[in-house]
């Protein structure tokens, strides 16, 4: 809140921007404490508010993706088989978020810890930017809409009970994650042939 009193929506910017982008920031944080701020203070315009946290997500989040895709497909590449990621594994990442990635984006706009590492693992697994784009793009939108209207019509009531959803999301999502996991491996050989067929030739660090 007193970023927020000394530098506006700079900070909201700044800070909502840079978690989207991959850093452990309090970018949700940061929306709905200036969305309680505009819903106090008179000078404060919550439309401004608004469109300034989805803009700064989508462009935090696009910056992510490009320096995963840049850097993080070319990790994976060279040194994926370390840690046991085999070329037809990370093809059939690659083929998850082709296939998923619109869904896999959204989802994670609303859930901690998978905000932050959207943009770079889209990126890092070759994701359709059109496709990033328009989920991206939506994602923020719905999020900062959703989120920065509740906090100022419902004030600080929000806030302490959105504090309290946040482990129950985090559950679900570390819960689904689980559950993913387990598919994908019991279906691995079948996942992978259809990944081969998705994305036909070798794979090679760029």
């Amino acid at each position: 809140m007193h970023l927020i009193h000394e530098y506006g929506l700079v900070a909201v910017a700044a800070i909502i921007g840079l978690e989207c982008l991959g850093l452990p920031v309090p970018g949700e944080t940061a929306l709905l404490g200036a969305a309680i701020y505009a819903g106090t203070k008179h000078d404060f315009n919550i439309n401004a508010v608004i469109a300034t946290a989805a803009g700064a997500a989508t462009a935090g989040r696009m910056i992510g993706y490009v320096i995963g895709h840049k850097f993080g497909s070319w990790l994976l590449l060279r040194y994926g088989r370390y840690v046991g990621l085999t070329t037809g594994r990370i093809k059939l990442g690659q083929y998850l978020f082709l296939r998923y990635g619109g869904k896999i984006i959204f989802f994670a706009q609303f859930v901690p810890v998978l905000r932050t590492l959207a943009g770079p693992f889209a990126g890092a697994n070759l994701m359709p930017w059109r496709n990033f784009i328009f989920a991206n793009t939506v994602s923020s939108c719905v999020w900062a809409v959703s989120y920065g209207y509740a906090a100022y019509w419902v004030g600080g009531e929000f806030e302490r009970l959105q504090g309290r959803m946040v482990l129950p999301l985090v559950f679900i999502a570390v819960l689904a994650l689980i559950a993913g996991g387990l598919f994908v491996r019991q279906r691995e050989a079948q996942l992978i042939t259809e990944a081969e067929r998705a994305i036909p030739g070798s794979l090679e660090p760029r």
